[in-house]
């Protein structure tokens, strides 16, 4: 263990270890390489060791991917420079134990200040520009032709929504899929357009039905989650209520608003809302029973589980062609791409 000081407060941006001089991404680090530089803080957690004294797991990240990093002196001083959310600059060394897997041995932290570091390198974000992904929703809402249920896409998509506005920023997930700033709005669109493209694809669908229920299957986590893009949490309505309830309750205050809303239609946008986890052990108070409710269970599944690839590929490493088991699929994942 180092007997450095954890702190060091008058010490400048700390630089890269790398012969390179270029700054270690999550993705890059290999078994006893220096670390050096800029992370996000996503988790903080105080734990006791067997003598009785207590050491610091934290999970730090950048745009590449997430780690483990440990902190054995120096911990309250350490506990104190990492807040969940922020950004720190740090120095320690990588490695991967047989049995308790990739991690940093912290020897120095300290709150980062502004200008030490890039935020394109710490915030992970979509692959395609926010209002690109803005953009295409606006043309899929576009080709909805009940009126009704234009109305009611209006009301949470619309330029003046507040709903809208905390859609846009959003994340999908705090970490299996699209766990990002805009995750929500590149998730939904995704599924929507699979939902659309698939409706015409399978005989006895409406498409309008299935696509407005894609849009809004998930509006619940607008919610459910709070706003900081560094460290995705639970907020206090989505552990006391869920997202599929907050969802429910959005939506159908909505529908009630709009004078002469058909009220099967709006029972069947209602339970897609309610049944696209697809089960009741996965959290859906209900099954889906229609085809557009399974339709898009089915393409809300596959595309967080295609998430969750795009999630473990970019924390491969170089040369790297299979990862851990992950819990996100079930399984580890294998990338052909990444054989030489």
């Amino acid at each position: 263990m180092s007997n450095q000081p954890a702190i060091r407060p008058e010490q400048p941006a700390l630089d890269v270890g790398h012969s390179n001089g270029r700054r270690p991404s999550v993705r890059d680090l290999a078994d006893g390489d220096a670390v050096s530089g800029a992370f996000a803080v996503r988790e903080r957690e105080l734990r006791q060791r067997r003598d009785g004294g207590e050491w610091l797991r934290l999970v730090i990240s950048d745009r590449t991917g997430s780690m483990e990093a440990v902190a054995w002196d120096a911990v309250g001083d350490c506990f104190e420079a990492a807040q969940p959310g922020t950004v720190v600059q740090l120095r320690g060394r990588f490695g991967v134990h047989p049995r308790y897997g990739p991690k940093v041995t912290i020897e120095q932290i300290r709150p980062a200040r502004e200008g030490e570091y890039d935020p394109g390198e710490i915030a992970d974000g979509p692959p395609v520009a926010a209002a690109r992904l803005e953009s295409d929703l606006r043309e899929l809402i576009a080709t909805v032709q009940n009126p009704s249920l234009r109305r009611l896409l209006e009301r949470f998509f619309g330029d003046r929504s507040a709903i809208w506005a905390r859609f846009r920023e959003a994340p999908a997930a705090k970490h299996y899929h699209q766990a990002y700033r805009h995750g929500l709005l590149d998730h939904t669109l995704s599924v929507a357009q699979a939902v659309g493209a698939a409706a015409a694809l399978f005989q006895g669908i409406d498409r309008d039905i299935a696509v407005t229920g894609a849009l809004l299957h998930d509006i619940g986590k607008t919610q459910a989650y709070n706003d900081d893009p560094l460290a995705i949490e639970l907020t206090d309505a989505g552990r006391l209520q869920g997202e599929i309830p907050l969802g429910y309750y959005m939506v159908r205050r909505e529908i009630e608003r709009i004078d002469g809303f058909d009220p099967e239609l709006g029972q069947a946008i209602l339970h897609i809302v309610l049944s696209h986890h697809g089960a009741l052990e996965n959290g859906s108070p209900v099954v889906p029973a229609t085809r557009e409710a399974t339709l898009v269970h089915m393409l809300d599944n596959l595309g967080g589980r295609l998430g969750s690839f795009d999630r473990i590929e970019r924390a491969l490493r170089e040369g790297e062609t299979w990862s851990r088991f992950d819990p996100g699929i079930e399984s580890a994942a294998y990338f052909r791409s990444h054989a030489a």
